[in-house]
């Protein structure tokens, strides 16, 4: 070896970032490994590779002993204190044991080797660039399609974006630039396994601190994020400062800085809400457009009752509940919308429900029933009837007697005649078939 290699070795160093260190070690392996291969040896050997010259030396340790036995691992004290001059029995010294053709023979079979130790390290350097980066946004070239899966370019290595994590209403083209979120980085047999998302809430979450100073220098702090990835999110944010509005900070000028980060996701909706310790403040914000009357928690099952205006009801749930929904994931409590009206029926029904009623009687209890039952609002009892009512029935009688009355005397004589004679004609024919009916004697 010669300082030309040492020099490809630096080259290799800058552009793969692998430290020239590495490498050399990584040659020094290869090479006691030839060693012993080519040399037929079971020594315990040493390859030791001069940095500034590229020279190469092969050692052998071997022990100190008063007789040797076998020269391959032991040395007489006389032959040890050559090299070293405070030598003693049973240390152990190093013999410079290089072959004179070494240099060729370990080039040619340490090749391969070296080679292999090569691309491991740059593996290993990849996978500990990109493990400090797990969480973090970077941005790719989608360098091409297999299957369902979407290949990354991040220029060392490539990355994997699943169909689980690709936004569905997105098309996506060979050679597009997109941002990305890093789900996890995992080491494998091939090499690191690079698993990005765009779906994933902690990519709206950088996108925020790339586009919104307040946020990543800390001014504004986000809370909580609850996202339906490519319809809409919902982004919680704080301030402690009082002078500073956490949601104006985030929304921008004329929403100039939220839109920045609408744009990289290709029109998602976000909402932003202001965080506030207070459950019933958090859920009536999260619950944002839409206008909240009253919450009532269920501490006990986190369960969150929302009483809304009747004509605000469709707002508050969203377009297949998923304004309800994200108010759900946003907060961590179970959200129960319900109308004004029907929250206002229902605490009658309680209110009548939960009334004291006396005991009685099961006879009573029918007849009371039916009485609420069935007796109409307007009826009215006759027994109630004022005197004044009865008096002028009284009246209405008497007149039509005396009507009848005067109708009588008012007939005329020859009337009165004739039923007299009609009427002793009867009396004669009844008394005729009486006397009929008598047996003979």
């Amino acid at each position: 070896m010669n300082v030309e290699f040492l020099h490809a070795l630096d080259d290799i160093e800058n552009e793969k970032d692998i430290p020239k260190e590495i490498l050399l070690e990584a040659i020094e392996t290869a090479l006691v490994s030839a060693y012993k291969k080519d040399f037929g040896s079971k020594e315990n050997v040493r390859v030791d590779i001069d940095s500034s010259s590229g020279d190469v030396a092969v050692f052998s340790r071997r022990k100190v002993v008063e007789e040797v036995e076998n020269k391959n691992f032991e040395i007489t004290l006389e032959e040890a204190r050559e090299i070293d001059s405070s030598a003693e029995i049973d240390d152990a010294v190093e013999v410079e044991v290089t072959p004179a053709n070494f240099g060729r023979i370990a080039a040619q079979t340490a090749k391969q080797v070296v080679m292999q130790r090569i691309r491991e390290a740059e593996r290993d350097v990849i996978y500990e660039h990109y493990k400090q980066k797990e969480g973090e946004f970077i941005t790719g070239t989608i360098q091409r399609f297999h299957n369902d899966y979407i290949l990354i370019d991040m220029g060392k290595t490539e990355a994997l974006l699943p169909p689980s994590e690709q936004i569905p209403s997105e098309n996506y083209s060979v050679g597009d630039r997109i941002k990305l979120y890093i789900v996890e980085v995992s080491s494998t047999n091939k090499g690191p396994r690079i698993l990005v998302s765009r779906t994933h809430p902690g990519l709206l979450l950088r996108l925020f601190e790339i586009e919104i100073p307040e946020i990543y220098d800390g001014t504004v702090e986000i809370k909580a994020v609850a996202r339906e990835a490519g319809k809409r999110s919902k982004v919680a944010v704080y301030s402690g400062n009082e002078d500073v509005d956490p949601v104006g900070a985030c929304v921008g000028p004329r929403g100039s800085r939220v839109q920045a980060v609408v744009d990289q996701l290709n029109g998602e909706k976000i909402d932003i809400i202001a965080w506030h310790d207070e459950p019933e403040e958090l859920i009536a914000n999260a619950l944002n457009p839409a206008e909240v009357n009253k919450v009532i928690l269920n501490e006990e099952d986190k369960i969150a009752k929302v009483v809304v205006p009747d004509f605000q009801l469709s707002l508050a749930i969203g377009k297949e509940g998923q304004n309800a929904r994200l108010a759900a994931k946003l907060t961590g409590w179970k959200v129960d919308i319900k109308k004004q009206s029907e929250y206002e029926e229902g605490e009658v029904e309680e209110a009548e429900s939960g009334e004291a009623e006396p005991e009685v009687a099961e006879d009573d209890k029918t007849a009371e029933s039916d009485a609420e039952t069935f007796e109409p609002a307007d009826e009215v009892d006759q027994s109630d009837e004022p005197d004044d009512k009865v008096d002028e029935a009284d009246e209405t009688e008497e007149s039509r007697t005396d009507s009848a009355g005067e109708r009588d005397t008012s007939q005329p004589e020859e009337l009165t005649a004739e039923a007299e004679e009609i009427s002793e004609e009867l009396e004669k024919n009844a008394g005729e078939r009486e006397a009929e009916k008598q047996p003979e004697s």
